[in-house]
């Protein structure tokens, strides 16, 4: 006669049957709440899932990251941000999304340490990366939730490098209110003068986060060969070891996120509002 092996909470946890009743569990929780148009709009079943993921599937702790999440969207106003609210930061390109999708189908955002030199506060710095974090979701493919960053650390140095407090509150908007967005993070060729800089923002990265990142090395054949498994070689930029050419078209990047802005208004169902620019505005990066 065979016993009937009662499954544990971590095989439950995989189980999708499971994981549906947490998600319904979730969503129910949402219905009994008085939210706006834009709230409910946000709380998808994906949201939901996402939410429950990074907090290991704990009903009562993706309640509460959830509700931060909807209490920080309410007052900081992601979807409102608008490129001419943020043209000023792009440019000198030292964060961009790329014309590329990495072999998993993600948007890949390309960002250049040693080129935030310009930002002015540390609060037009993280706004900056939230308008990214929005724009690179909102041109996810379908199917696809997750996206890769790319570090690349030419020019860097602790004087061009972000601020720690900017660095230290986008990791707290990232794991906090962007869950499960992040599938991988390439540090490209970072300096040894990196590691100073590393160890003071790592206490604020969380372990799941902490093993997405991959320090890569431009004749380290491990690096190599990851970098292959992540890219296509053909378009992957010959700075990162591919065969592309990369460009950052200041004008060119602008009119793409002034496109962006009208499909995020209609998303959200907002009224678009006027674009003032300076300066031509910030550009983009061409990958071709």
């Amino acid at each position: 006669m065979f016993l009937l092996r009662k499954k544990s909470q971590n095989e439950l946890k995989n189980d999708s049957s499971y994981q549906d009743a947490k998600v319904s569990e979730l969503k129910a929780f949402i219905g009994t709440l008085a939210l706006s148009e834009r709230s409910l709009k946000y709380c998808t079943d994906g949201c939901l899932r996402r939410y429950l993921e990074a907090r290991n599937w704990d009903l009562h702790k993706s309640k509460k990251m959830l509700l931060d999440s909807l209490n920080w969207r309410s007052s900081f106003k992601p979807e409102e941000i608008r490129w001419s609210d943020v043209a000023h930061e792009g440019e000198t390109g030292k964060v961009f999304r790329a014309n590329l999708h990495d072999r998993a189908g993600r948007t890949v955002l390309i960002m250049k340490p040693g080129m935030h030199k310009n930002t002015t506060t540390p609060e037009d710095g993280t706004k900056y990366f939230v308008y990214l974090m929005e724009n690179a979701v909102l041109n996810l493919p379908e199917g696809q939730e997750k996206m890769t960053w790319l570090l690349d650390f030419d020019g860097f140095s602790l004087t061009t490098n972000i601020p720690i407090k900017t660095s230290r509150d986008i990791i707290y908007i990232l794991q906090n209110h962007y869950p499960e967005r992040l599938g991988v993070v390439i540090f490209y060729n970072p300096p040894r003068i990196f590691e100073a800089f590393f160890k003071a923002v790592r206490y604020f990265i969380d372990p799941k986060t902490a093993q997405k990142l991959n320090f890569v090395y431009p004749n380290d054949k491990d690096s190599v060969e990851l970098m292959n498994s992540l890219f296509d070689v053909e378009n992957l930029p010959s700075e990162y070891g591919g065969k592309a050419s990369l460009r950052y078209d200041h004008e060119e990047f602008s009119r793409l996120m002034l496109e962006d802005d009208v499909k995020t208004a209609q998303f959200w169902g907002l009224h678009e509002k006027p674009h003032h620019t300076n300066n031509g505005q910030s550009g983009g990066d061409v990958a071709s």
